[in-house]
């Protein structure tokens, strides 16, 4: 990178049941809530809204009342801007590239200071609604979506095809469930608090087998706000930042997943982005101190681990059942609780891990915290990881 970017400044509200019903006598405005968390992430950084120049949105979900958020939102801050504002979409990985073209912002010269941020509203949506419109934005419209074919299946395809070649257990998949709500009972931002047995995870009703009620994401609300800049300008701060040290993306020219025979619990994009943004970084998998994936269900946990090189395959679900990745382990995968515990409102979700991310670099995670954490890794993906968007933080004092 020409001109680095530093992670500067965060705010977000706690994951849960935010929206209001239609009916409602009082309701929760969106506009409200990003108001206050601009704020809140402008204060944190240490700069002035003055200060920034471009803000990119993600896009609201279809059920968001106010439409044309971005622009909106500009009205109610009274702020005037010389980069870009703009909104954008990529399912899953919507936040992630909100976060990566704010980078791009910074590198360009269009901003010294610019913000990512977002608001995902569904929770008072019917969930026959929210799963047709769920199908009919992550399938293909002539295949998957006509045969009922959900995200979550996709996984416990991925979940029954990685026991089959590996001899992997539900009990170690099911340690990674047992882990993320240990992790998330130290969250204050996570949906799901309340510590869980290994046999309460295994004795749940399934989802789609062999993935049960606790291998896969909860519903929710959610809205953070991420403040970047260039590096000179987190330097002048004097405060401690998170600093952009490598960026990686492969798409692998499939949607969600492949109609071609091929191996489908590699996540080959997410091996590549993470190749390409370590070789930016100038570091390997091994120099990793925290990682925070985006991984909506047990089995995706354990395929990213492996696909980035933290795990040779077929390795990742035992390492997760040894307590390899769990706070005091080798290597702490989503110290959050992940989307699993601390939640998964999808349009906002990678902003949540570039919190968590910029929370362990700065020092702040409380009894969550990575001791001595220099460098993490951030994961987006698109479908079954068809294709990824990975970011290396390095922290500086």
């Amino acid at each position: 990178m020409s001109r680095r970017v530093a992670l500067i400044g965060t705010s977000a509200i706690p994951v849960g049941r935010h929206q209001t019903a239609d009916d409602a006598s009082l309701q929760v405005l969106e506009h409200e809530i990003m108001t206050r968390l601009v704020t809140e992430a402008v204060r944190d950084a240490g700069v002035s809204k003055e200060d920034v120049q471009s803000l990119i949105f993600t896009l609201p979900r279809p059920y968001t009342r106010q439409k044309y958020f971005h622009t909106f939102l500009m009205g109610q801050l009274r702020l005037a801007c010389r980069g870009t504002v703009m909104e954008v979409m990529g399912n899953g990985m919507t936040a992630a590239l909100a976060f990566d073209k704010a980078c791009d912002e910074i590198m360009l010269g269009r901003a010294e200071v610019a913000l990512a941020l977002g608001i995902n509203m569904e929770s008072a949506v019917s969930a026959a609604e929210h799963m047709m419109s769920s199908m009919r934005t992550t399938g293909d419209v002539d295949f998957h979506t006509s045969a009922g074919f959900t995200p979550i299946a996709w996984y416990a395809m991925d979940a029954m095809r990685y026991m089959h070649e590996h001899g992997a257990t539900r009990e170690q998949l099911g340690a990674v469930a047992v882990k993320n709500r240990y992790h998330a009972s130290l969250n204050p931002l996570a949906q799901y608090r309340k510590p869980i047995t290994l046999e309460e995870v295994v004795s749940q009703r399934p989802i789609v087998e062999p993935l049960g009620l606790f291998d896969v994401p909860p519903r929710g609300d959610g809205a953070a706000c991420l403040v970047l800049a260039s590096e000179e300008v987190a330097r002048s701060l004097g405060r401690p930042y998170a600093l952009v040290r490598g960026r990686g993306f492969c798409h692998d020219g499939t949607h969600q997943i492949s109609d071609v025979p091929n191996d489908m619990i590699a996540f080959a994009s997410a091996k590549q982005a993470a190749l390409d943004a370590y070789k930016q970084a100038g570091i390997t998998a091994a120099d990793l101190d925290v990682v925070e994936p985006y991984a909506p269900c047990t089995i995706v946990e354990v395929l990213v681990s492996e696909a980035i090189g933290l795990f040779e395959k077929g390795q990742g679900a035992r390492a997760a059942s040894d307590g390899e990745t769990r706070l005091g382990g080798r290597i702490p995968i989503s110290t959050s609780g992940g989307l699993t515990s601390r939640g998964h409102p999808a349009y906002v979700t990678s902003l949540y891990n570039y919190v968590e991310m910029a929370d362990q670099l700065r020092g702040r995670a409380g009894d969550r915290q990575v001791k001595n954490a220099q460098l993490g890794l951030v994961s987006g993906e698109l479908g079954n990881y068809n294709a990824a968007l990975i970011h290396i933080l390095e922290a500086m004092a």
